[in-house]
């Protein structure tokens, strides 16, 4: 049963699936928000300009609706002013045509703002496929958009019809007034019945857009087993990530390793912990920790210390302190200075008598290690 439920696309489409789906031109579109915006937008201009369109009107009727002896019996005369009209008529239809245009592009940015992308215009052989084709004819989506079609198509129908009706006198008054009178009562009765359609068309949209939403995040939900591979992708796998980890570990652990046997001694606790450091008089300004570890790393640093002849030296209070308050390549703390300075002149005594003989220097006994930097114990 967990199996299933983890099949199942019951969860919301994650930021990233959204994008995705973005860039592949995959948005939401209310085909009845641009029909109702073009419809709005015609009228508005119709409203605005619909005194200087009927002139162009009658201007076009009255000057083609005469007949010429030298237009009839002369082709070029009558292509020449059936282009001269067309030309006319275009200009005045123009700034009608104009916004129309600009609000079916302001309705599509409106739901599904600016997008640009050739992913749609891709060749996809598989919808060749005449099964896919029969599929996609009689699935859900096809059953609702035919259903909205009819529905659409019955109230917008029905409400003309009605408005056709109602006016039904005025509309059989047309055929017997003059044509240009008929031209302006047929314009008052067109905006009339359009404000019908734009009113009917308004309630479509109100259903539509929250729909069609509602269906694009439908189809983009996730199943659970989704969202984690998502997860893992986008935060990255913790095997791996724990893998990366302790490579990048074992890499630091063999370059710190490899820094001991340049180590001017190694000062340990003696078995807890093991911090080695380098001085190079002139070259640094203070001793640097070139390696630390504790438990089995400090015996692995005291080893290859010894191994190189690298100094090792019991001090644990001065360990501990470089331990818990040095990091690699770290130079000590000033307030360890006079510890460190007693281990080195220490050093520099026994390499003066391994070289040299005479009486062999004393071991440093209790060194200057400042309370607040001994975490203290036996450890």
């Amino acid at each position: 049963m967990a199996e299933d439920s983890d099949l199942e696309r019951t969860e919301d489409p994650s930021p990233r699936r959204l994008d995705e789906a973005r860039a592949r031109g995959q948005v939401p579109r209310s085909q009845e928000l641009i029909t109702f915006s073009v419809l709005v937008a015609g009228m508005g201009s119709l409203i605005v300009s619909g005194d200087s369109l009927l002139d162009a009107l009658k201007r076009t009727m009255h000057s083609n609706l005469r007949f010429e002896a030298a237009t009839l019996v002369n082709l070029d005369v009558m292509l020449i002013r059936l282009a001269q009209s067309a030309y006319d008529l275009l200009q005045t239809l123009l700034p009608l045509l104009g916004a129309c245009v600009v609000a079916s592009v302001l309705a599509s940015l409106m739901i599904s703002g600016w997008i640009f992308t050739f992913e749609p215009l891709q060749p996809k052989f598989d919808r060749l496929n005449p099964l896919s084709g029969i599929g996609r004819l009689f699935s859900v989506r096809a059953l609702v958009e035919g259903g909205k079609a009819v529905l659409k198509s019955s109230l917008i129908g029905g409400v003309a019809v009605a408005a056709i009706w109602y006016y039904k006198d005025t509309v059989l008054q047309l055929i017997a007034l003059p044509p240009l009178t008929g031209l302006a009562m047929l314009w008052e009765l067109t905006r009339t019945i359009l404000l019908y359609v734009i009113g009917a068309m308004l309630l479509i949209v109100l259903i539509d857009v929250p729909y069609q939403l509602w269906d694009y995040k439908r189809g983009l939900k996730m199943t659970k087993e989704e969202v984690r591979q998502e997860a893992k992708e986008s935060e990255g796998d913790p095997h791996v990530k724990g893998r990366i980890r302790q490579l990048q570990m074992q890499a630091a652990r063999r370059r710190m390793m490899a820094e001991i046997p340049k180590a001017s001694v190694v000062v340990t606790n003696p078995t807890h912990f093991a911090v080695a450091l380098r001085y190079e008089e002139g070259k640094t300004k203070a001793p640097q920790v070139v390696a630390k570890g504790s438990a089995l790393l400090a015996q692995r640093i005291i080893e290859v210390g010894r191994e190189h002849q690298v100094p090792v030296l019991r001090a644990p209070p001065l360990a501990r302190a470089l331990y818990h308050h040095t990091e690699l390549g770290d130079e000590i703390p000033a307030a360890l200075y006079s510890a460190v300075a007693e281990v080195l002149a220490y050093l520099y005594q026994l390499d003066h008598w391994q070289r040299h003989g005479g009486a062999e220097p004393a071991l440093p006994g209790d060194l200057p290690v400042p309370p607040d930097l001994d975490p203290g114990g036996d450890e």
